[in-house]
């Protein structure tokens, strides 16, 4: 299936306001297109240095600027993070992201992220990292310590992004998105759902993911988690099919990106989730928590896909000339 990547506005909202079943069959089609069909990609996340960011992000507790009850933490140690890479690892996970909550690393900190790519890719698992904005030359050296992927969300549609952060503009997200493309990365860019927005700002949202000039590889679609303390607080609560019908055309236009159930999936039922992997998503967190939000648990996870037999994606990157497979038989 050929990528687009010059669809408008008025495309994308005539494929999310069809009917529900329409979009969702048209989008599980474009799967079995693109992706074996009952296949997952399992990725576990992992908070690096928690709390105390400058940033105003209004759904986030661990901006400095809310009251959000959360104790801030140091970074932590690269040992407490290979023995958590490594227990991912054995659940399965293919993909190791960590998250510190930064604006940008300080030139102090790369050497300990840099150490932190290398161990974890060594264990055999892909890496991705958040650190929020970069500049060349610390991609550069993200790249050759082996990072496979870069997270930087682009959150909501450019029209709604002012209602949620003030502390850094959409076009400066767009940059940092450039940079990891000039790079050599893999892009992982994504948004939040139900933040108070309209059907429209999810349109624009999906529309200047797909328009990129390379579209993510990664999409995470996140549902809000509203956090006591912060501006989102009370926000009403989105309708799942929302939800459902924004992973749906998410998979319709970036066809060969894979599209990840993210943060609020621990209130979804199994049969919204079902509802969701038919609609195209074919990736997730597992484990208990999303860096300081909780997730639904591995162990319901394993549950989960036994029901609906679905087959968990494994890990095979390079260490050397020998795969993970190849090292254990």
């Amino acid at each position: 299936m050929q990528i687009r990547n010059d669809w408008t506005r008025e495309e994308i909202q005539k494929l999310y306001e069809q009917p529900f079943l329409d979009l969702v069959f048209q989008a599980q089609t474009v799967h079995r297109q693109n992706f074996e069909a009952n296949a997952i990609q399992v990725s576990t996340l992992l908070s690096i240095k928690t709390g105390k960011c400058p940033e105003d992000c209004k759904y986030c507790s661990q901006s400095a600027r809310y009251d959000s009850k959360l104790e801030a933490e140091k970074r932590i140690a690269v040992e407490k993070v290979i023995q958590e890479a490594k227990e991912a690892v054995a659940s399965g996970s293919s993909r190791f992201c960590m998250g510190a909550a930064w604006r940008n690393p300080h030139e102090r900190d790369m050497p300990y992220v840099l150490e932190m790519v290398k161990e974890v890719r060594a264990l055999g698992l892909e890496t991705c990292m958040t650190l929020g904005m970069l500049n060349q030359s610390q991609a550069e050296r993200l790249r050759d310590a082996g990072l496979d992927y870069y997270n930087h969300n682009l959150d909501t549609s450019r029209e709604y992004y002012p209602n949620v952060i003030t502390t850094r503009t959409f076009d400066d997200r767009l940059d940092t998105l450039d940079v990891v493309r000039q790079a050599g990365m893999k892009v992982c860019s994504g948004g939040i759902v139900g933040l108070g927005e309209d059907t429209k700002d999810r349109i624009g949202l999906l529309h200047e993911l797909a328009t990129l000039p390379i579209q993510p590889e990664s999409v995470p679609i996140n549902m809000l988690v509203p956090i006591e303390g912060t501006p989102l607080a009370d926000v009403e609560k989105l309708d799942i099919t929302e939800w459902i019908r924004t992973i749906a055309v998410a998979r319709i236009i970036m066809p060969k990106s894979y599209i990840r159930l993210s943060a609020g999936r621990e209130s979804l039922s199994d049969a919204d989730q079902a509802m969701a992997f038919m609609a195209g998503a074919n990736s997730l967190f597992s484990g208990e928590k999303l860096l300081t939000t909780p997730n639904a648990g591995e162990g319901r996870d394993k549950q989960l896909f036994n029901k609906l037999g679905l087959i968990v994606e494994k890990a095979k990157p390079t260490i050397g000339e020998l795969t993970i497979d190849a090292m254990a038989s």
